[in-house]
């Protein structure tokens, strides 16, 4: 009994969650995403913000500008090479660093026969899925939803896979970045709303219209509608009696407050997805400061070519198994300076 103990695994998400038991769906523990009326889709939409979308593709362009080579034996090496370029890598790699956003990103591979030398059966095409499509229950294993299926159906390897960033035995959906975007987003688009609100009411120079006591209620109602029409006209014709002034409103503090939590928000923004500030923010800063963020830059694509290499690799491998090939497999790698991988 106590060798059996020992072999096998004793503290489960099944023994410490008592809910797993029933429905068998492990909940996404990401805290934005488990309040009430957030979703992925909630996490797509922080693409539209302009600084949320040029620090993505900041990020992105890291990997994109670079080379890539198959290294192995001819000519199987020459082989797989075609076989990705007929797939359009550079679209499969950005697609693979969504799952760095999301924290996961779900793929389903179209297979074809070619008719190569070696590889007859290869991807087609490799489409990224929605994540909210799919779910991991206790056992770590990876199911998509389907109508006809409560608990969900556990994705077939060599049909459907998923890259992740950063998973954990408490988070297997990986740990996604926009997610953490999220409150600075939110918080900006406040501040931004304030501010254009702001601009309406004191941006403007308030008119000022002055009549003598003895106007009747037509007229002074009169006198209201030519002083509001004066915002697109800027004529006006009245008589001698009625005095009309420009009043400024001078409130530049709160510009201020408004300008500083935008650009406080903005800099959040740019550390969480770049680690660093200086590439999008340059609005101060030494020489020697933005050499380490540039510095900072580079270990992060790194770590983004680790991600995008183990996943090409992977394909390789199941492609490689499919078509009947072991032993030494070539292998994906990306260069980043002569010839550098």
């Amino acid at each position: 009994m106590q060798k059996k103990m020992l072999t096998g695994e004793l503290v489960t998400r099944e023994n410490r969650y008592s809910f797993m038991k029933h429905i068998g769906i492990l909940p996404n523990p990401d805290k934005v995403l488990a309040v009430g009326g957030r979703n992925y889709e909630t996490l797509r939409d922080l693409k539209n913000d302009p600084h949320v979308w040029s620090c993505i593709q900041s990020r992105k362009s890291g990997t994109l500008s670079l080379d890539w080579a198959i290294d192995g034996e001819q000519p199987l090496s020459q082989e797989l090479s075609e076989m990705l370029s007929n797939i359009d890598v550079y679209t499969f790699i950005s697609d693979i660093l969504e799952a760095v956003l999301f924290g996961y990103q779900p793929f389903e591979i179209i297979w074809d026969f070619s008719g190569s030398k070696h590889l007859s059966f290869v991807p087609k095409s490799i489409t990224p899925k929605p994540q909210e499509w799919f779910f991991y229950d206790g056992n770590g294993n990876l199911r998509y939803r389907n109508a006809n299926n409560i608990d969900g159906i556990i994705a077939p390897e060599a049909k459907i896979f998923a890259v992740r960033h950063d998973p954990t035995y408490l988070n297997p959906y990986g740990a996604s970045l926009l997610s953490k975007c999220y409150w600075s987003c939110t918080f900006k688009n406040g501040a931004l709303r304030f501010w254009v609100n702001f601009m309406e009411k004191f941006g403007m120079p308030v008119l000022l219209g002055k009549y003598t006591r003895g106007a009747s209620e037509e007229e002074i109602t009169r006198l209201a509608e030519i002083l509001g029409n004066m915002t697109e006209n800027s004529v006006i014709v009245s008589p001698s009696d009625i005095e009309i002034t420009l009043e400024e409103a001078v409130r530049s503090s709160s510009v201020d407050l408004y300008y500083e939590l935008i650009k406080l928000c903005n800099a959040e923004i740019s550390k969480t997805l770049l680690s660093q500030t200086l590439t999008t923010e340059l609005d101060s800063g030494s020489y020697a400061a933005s050499q380490t963020h540039f510095s900072i830059r580079k270990e992060v694509v790194r770590a983004d070519i680790r991600l995008i290499e183990q996943t090409i690799n992977q394909l390789i491998s199941m492609v490689c198994k499919l078509n009947g090939l072991c032993g030494s497999l070539p292998k994906f790698k990306m260069l980043l300076e002569s010839g550098e991988g």
